[in-house]
């Protein structure tokens, strides 16, 4: 690629730093095949589909400033050299995403291992949505759950995590990482009730992975979210904490249906902490088309007509905590966390 085309490229993603890539490989002493080894490991621990060609050739593009990694690649990255994006020179760092790390509950020297770091980091992108929200509270419970997980004798009331956001904001990943910290049962609408949900389509006459019409908005979706919320209702009359996930921009928004939630949570002795997990719509895209859910092809297809009816700024009405998510920041912590914990159950 001719160097004006290269410096085009760059131009055109904020705080792109190809360099950046290429020194941290040389300080970690690997050569480009030894890289590329590493990295494909790295992918398939983490669960990344999209990593398995990284041959020594295409760590050099990346390196040269020829190819922008994708969303896996960037993940797989983050994950090998134990870096952020923007440590890696893939984009600018947001708000905040430099700080130092933060102490939870002090630990001795022989418990606050590098584990524990990556685990206290990651936590660290649940921040306060409103100044009602006390994020602390939410943390700590996460990590006495996941530190007593083997011990017993959790302290806390049960409580239920509503996990929201736009799709491809990286709200079921996140989900999925607090409850492998956790061991809490996680309620993901759409594996949860995507069978039925195609069938019901299917009999209506409509398309299996129809998710945009309206006879899906009027028909499907208060079904689909009513055998979500049923599940979900199971574990609160048995006092069980539970991460729940689906987008909940409706229910998210609506002050009354949040209301009436909470109330038959706390009437059970369970609480309630809604999440909301804030994402950037290049970004949003970018994980819809590496996951390839048929579910999404309309969306895909129409990008500017879905993408109008969204609203990047959408906070629930009542108080709550925020993943900070653009740029896939929040994730990429988690798949760190999880491989540092990897380690230390190895």
């Amino acid at each position: 690629m001719k160097t004006a085309e290269v410096q085009a490229m760059v131009r055109a993603r904020p705080g792109w730093r190809p360099d950046k890539l290429r020194d941290q490989r040389e300080a970690h002493g690997l050569t480009l095949e030894q890289a590329g080894e590493r990295l494909r490991i790295v992918a398939e621990q983490a669960g990344l589909k999209s990593v398995p060609a990284a041959h020594a050739q295409t760590i050099w593009g990346h390196e040269q400033g020829e190819i922008y990694p994708g969303p896996d690649y960037r993940r797989a990255y983050c994950a090998l050299y134990r870096a952020t994006e923007p440590q890696l020179g893939f984009r600018n760092p947001l708000p905040g995403e430099d700080a130092a790390a933060f102490a939870l509950t002090p630990t001795s020297e022989t418990r606050n291992g590098a584990h524990v770091l990556a685990v206290e980091r990651a936590l660290h992108r649940i921040a306060p949505g409103t100044a009602e929200s006390d994020n602390m509270m939410l943390q700590q419970r996460i990590m006495d759950a996941w530190r007593r997980r083997h011990t017993g004798g959790d302290p806390h009331r049960p409580t239920i995590v509503l996990v929201g956001g736009f799709a491809g904001s990286g709200k079921s990943e996140f989900a999925r990482f607090l409850t492998q910290l956790t061991g809490w049962p996680l309620l993901d609408k759409d594996p949860l009730t995507r069978p039925l949900v195609e069938q019901l389509l299917v009999s209506l006459g409509s398309d299996p992975n129809d998710r945009h019409s309206e006879m899906y908005r009027t028909r499907v979706r208060a079904l689909e979210y009513d055998c979500l919320m049923q599940a979900a209702y199971a574990n609160i009359a048995c006092g069980i904490s539970t991460v729940l996930t689906a987008p909940f921009i409706a229910e998210m928004t609506d002050e009354s249906w949040m209301t009436r939630f909470a109330n038959r949570c706390r009437s059970q002795g369970v609480d309630v902490s809604p999440i909301w997990v804030q994402c950037d719509a290049e970004s949003m895209r970018d994980y819809i088309t590496f996951r390839s859910a048929a579910r999404d092809t309309w969306k895909l297809a129409n990008w500017g007509e879905y993408i109008a009816t969204i609203d990047v700024e959408t906070r629930p009405v009542v108080p709550h905590l925020v993943v900070d998510n653009r740029m896939g920041a929040a994730i990429s912590l988690a798949d760190q966390a999880r491989l540092a914990l990897a380690e230390v159950r190895a």
